[in-house]
């Protein structure tokens, strides 16, 4: 067996003791982890929670978010079948757990990098859902920070972390793969659905506007786009999604101009255009709350 599985193994049983990671693995046993090639050396992984980013090559792998601390045996197990090297370097693109989970047993192996705030909000207890989550410790807690951009030069390209404000949280990175022509949304983008946007945490679904156009100005036509949620995408895919933000917003934005409550415009809802961008976490309702609880927030 190789000898990281029964690292991984070790952590696990070990974890087992620790209630959030048991109440964390309930329905967890049942998660496949399907590989999908982005494209180069870049490739998906789907499990449950964020999708995963790998970069596999003669340096060793590069991996963008973990999911769930309970999937990490899983994980590792498809990252050995793409390549046998080290894990060197693991991304935050945010700090959310389903994009964290993993980091108190993959941060034993490798570097984490994220934004500043991520690191924050990961060594400090939060309120998520009226639930308390973290801190976490210390070996789970990115070890090189930045504030706007870093690069890391791996596997023949320069692979580039872009940190935009105010979108998903306040800590939102997404990275750039320009050799592979590839790009990793984090949850910047929900493909195909409405997102869910922490505004008690630094997000603003307008600065998900603002930073998703951010990104389209900086896309080739025929780049390839891991979401954080959904399948891999293509820029139309990104600008259809952005149209989404656009027109909602705006639908919103006219009933707070005249006046309507936030009951007012929930009970008036959407058309049915955009019927089927609610079939995700986030259904009408709550993206309708999240629109106007960001349009009430300074500017």
């Amino acid at each position: 067996m190789n000898a990281r599985i029964v690292t991984l193994i070790v952590i696990a049983i070990n974890m087992t003791c620790c209630g959030n990671y048991a109440s964390a693995q309930q329905g967890m046993s049942d998660v496949t982890i399907k590989t999908h090639h982005v494209a180069g050396n870049i490739y998906m992984l789907e499990g449950r929670g964020g999708n995963i980013g790998v970069s596999a090559g003669p340096d060793g792998l590069l991996m963008i978010d973990d999911q769930f601390a309970p999937l990490s045996i899983k994980i590792q197990t498809a990252l050995d079948k793409l390549n046998k090297g080290k894990l060197k370097f693991l991304l935050n693109t945010h700090w959310h757990g389903d994009h964290t989970g993993g980091n108190e047993v993959f941060g034993k192996q490798a570097l984490i990098i994220a934004h500043t705030n991520v690191r924050s909000r990961l060594a400090t207890k939060q309120m998520l859902f009226g639930k308390e989550v973290g801190p976490l410790p210390k070996q789970a807690l990115p070890v090189i920070t930045f504030d706007e951009s870093l690069s890391v030069h791996f596997n023949g390209e320069e692979i580039k972390a872009l940190h935009l404000p105010h979108g998903h949280t306040d800590g939102d990175s997404v990275i750039f793969f320009p050799k592979s022509n590839v790009v990793h949304m984090g949850d910047l983008m929900f493909a195909g659905m409405f997102p869910f946007v922490d505004i008690d945490h630094g997000g603003n679904v307008l600065g998900v506007a603002r930073n998703v156009a951010t990104v389209i100005e900086q896309l080739p036509k025929d780049v390839k786009i891991i979401p954080g949620h959904g399948p891999i995408s293509t820029l139309d895919d990104l600008k259809a999604y952005q149209a989404m933000l656009l027109g909602t917003i705006d639908v919103v934005r006219k009933q707070v101009k005249s006046g309507k409550s936030l009951e007012d415009i929930k009970a008036a809802g959407l058309s049915a255009k955009w019927d089927d961008w609610a079939g995700g976490f986030i259904k009408t309702d709550g993206w309708l709350e999240a629109i106007y609880k960001s349009l009430k927030l300074p500017s």
